[in-house]
């Protein structure tokens, strides 16, 4: 990475190789995603959750605020299969709660889930810059089209198989999550803690086999993490995290509030909230239900069958039962403008650079690997 001049820059028409990680149930607003990119960065919209018309209206609110590129990030993930054994497990684990709050015994009927056809055409319709997804990659017809439209692809991986799966799809960069971000953990091949690799780890060992461009995510707060990222062969970094505290962030003010008083050991893995493993501080919710999470329905059911509960516990300011996304760099989280952390991380990087007497070795690419050139897949089941 030729700081601030990368290839993420150059392809994307970005001033710094920063992307705000896509943050959906609130955090990620419209606001801060166009602060991030007015700022020379990438700001990145969540709209995995989103129909058409909403996802339609969110674009149209960030183009409203900002000229510059940015990008909408979108699931890849098939949806859990209804399970009613499990569904009335979680709804069973989950009524003592929702009685203290005064819902009713049962969540609203499960709502129709925005379909990936839908999503994709308001993308190609508003010609979006950039598409990021998560878990797995889309169908190669879904990737043709977007590439037809010149939009740019990202990918993200959590271990090196997920790497080369998304190589040979055709991404232009895949972002390399480490252990330590915060949110859903990006997996798809294999069981959760296989893709539990640390972010030190895992973006030289992505930059050495892959011959796409990483993008380093996950630990990173400021612009000693930009410069490791850069030693380690990242062409850029996400970061979410980072972003939370900030006035543009529509995280409540008691989830912000916590976050700098929390810690490494403050966070951890759970799918309470959504089905799906994801990074976030502990609260009562996940110490409750830590014990039962096999018992627990896939994604998305089990983020419908806690939506009321999360709301009525937001409106009420108790974090005791709110989905706390953070990474293990929770306790660096300033609240100040993203235009002023970007500025700051910026100088800190610039200003570390030139300070290093030697230039980072350039390590000669081998020939990627192949997929045969790994251990036997089956070894993830």
């Amino acid at each position: 990475m030729n700081w601030p001049n990368t290839t993420l820059t150059e392809q994307i028409g970005i001033r710094y190789p920063i992307i705000q990680a896509p943050m959906a149930g609130g955090p990620g607003t419209p606001q801060l995603v166009a602060a991030v990119s007015n700022a020379g960065g990438l700001g990145c919209l969540a709209g995995g959750y989103l129909h058409a018309e909403p996802l339609r209206q969110a674009i149209a609110e960030v183009r409203a605020l900002t000229d510059r590129p940015f990008a909408v990030n979108l699931s890849a993930a098939h949806p859990a299969k209804l399970d009613p054994v499990r569904i009335a497990r979680a709804q069973e684990l989950l009524a003592p709660f929702r009685a203290e709050l005064g819902l009713p015994p049962e969540p609203p009927p499960l709502p129709e889930l925005p379909g990936f056809d839908e999503q994709l055409d308001v993308i190609l319709e508003a010609l979006v810059p950039v598409l990021s997804f998560v878990f797995g990659a889309p169908d190669a017809a879904y990737l043709t089209l977007l590439r037809e439209a010149g939009i740019t692809l990202l990918g993200t991986a959590t271990h090196l198989l997920e790497g080369i799966v998304l190589e040979e799809s055709g991404v232009d960069f895949i972002v390399a999550q480490g252990a330590e971000a915060g949110g859903h953990r990006g997996a798809f091949v294999g069981h959760p803690e296989q893709g539990l690799v640390g972010t030190m780890t895992l973006t030289p060992l992505l930059s050495k086999h892959v011959a796409v461009p990483i993008i380093a995510a996950g630990g990173i707060m400021d612009g000693r993490g930009i410069v490791a990222a850069q030693m380690l062969g990242a062409v850029g970094v996400q970061m979410g995290t980072a972003f939370l505290a900030c006035p543009e962030s529509g995280a409540h003010p008691a989830y912000k509030a916590l976050l700098s008083q929390g810690s490494e050991i403050a966070t951890v893995l759970s799918r309470v909230f959504t089905g799906r493993h994801g990074r976030v501080l502990r609260n009562r919710l996940v110490n409750a239900l830590h014990a039962h999470e096999a018992e627990l329905p896939g994604f998305p059911l089990q983020l419908f069958l806690t939506q009321d509960l999360r709301q009525a516990a937001a409106e009420r300011g108790l974090t005791d039962f709110m989905a706390l996304w953070a990474g293990q760099g929770c306790h660096l989280c300033e609240d100040r403008p993203a235009a002023e952390l970007i500025a700051a991380w910026v100088e800190q990087a610039t200003t570390l650079l030139l300070g290093t007497q030697e230039q980072p070795i350039q390590e000669a690419r081998p020939q990627a690997l192949a997929a045969d050139d790994l251990p036997d897949p089956a070894c993830f089941i």
